[in-house]
């Protein structure tokens, strides 16, 4: 029966701690974390500012063009605007606008319209374009640093005398994944919430499209 004499060496469990990884990334990984970081809050406050202004915005008394209807088909129109002033949404803008031209040629009204429609559709695309350059060049940013953190790898494995010292190039491999994930992280939270607030802005410009069409229906109608 063989006996062992000698203890086998136990094999020291290693843990991957994030706040580790990025305090040996060096100064280069902790700056484009940092930034990434700094890029993430940008994407969070634009993306529940504008969630909640294009909700706000989209917010209308049902019975709206109904009231409409009976202001103008009764001639007041002062009671009309001052009914869209109180909604102040910019459906309700719209269509102060067109009933401020009453009584001039339905082309200058649909024109009215129009060129109050693409002010309300700035108002309401207002830092949005900013999210997808961040969903684009968060990635790139994230690439980076995954290219720093290989360069330095290899000046450290150089410095050693050509001698590769695994711990050494692990821990370089790691620090450069960590900006790459980092910075598909941002990017893909910033494509989200861009894509996100195109479908609500666009379901407001169509619901303007037919309040307008629903106007000019108004105004057509016969006396």
């Amino acid at each position: 029966m063989i006996q062992l004499t000698q203890d086998s060496p136990l094999q020291e469990e290693k843990t991957l701690s994030l706040v580790e990884l990025i305090q040996d990334g060096g100064l280069g990984g902790q700056l484009i974390i940092g930034l990434l970081f700094i890029l993430l809050i940008i994407v969070i406050y634009i993306y529940f500012e504008r969630l909640f202004t294009i909700r706000s915005a989209s917010k209308l008394s049902g019975n709206f063009m109904a009231q409409i209807r009976t202001y103008v088909l009764s001639d007041k129109i002062e009671g009309a605007q001052a009914l869209c002033l109180s909604e102040n949404k910019p459906v309700a803008r719209l269509v102060a606008k067109g009933i401020s031209r009453i009584g001039r040629p339905l082309e200058d009204i649909n024109t009215a319209i129009e060129n109050a429609g693409r002010l309300e559709v700035y108002k309401l695309e207002k830092n949005v374009s900013v999210l997808a350059t961040i969903a684009g060049a968060a990635p790139m940013i994230g690439f980076l640093g995954t290219v720093i953190g290989m360069i330095l790898s290899i000046f450290e494995i150089s410095n050693a005398g050509g001698n590769i010292d695994m711990q050494l190039l692990s821990n370089g491999l790691y620090t450069a994944m960590t900006t790459t994930v980092a910075g598909l992280i941002v990017g893909i939270i910033g494509y989200i919430s861009y894509n996100h607030l195109v479908v609500k802005t666009n379901k407001i410009v169509y619901q303007m499209e037919a309040t307008s069409l629903e106007f000019f229906d108004l105004l057509n109608e016969p006396a």
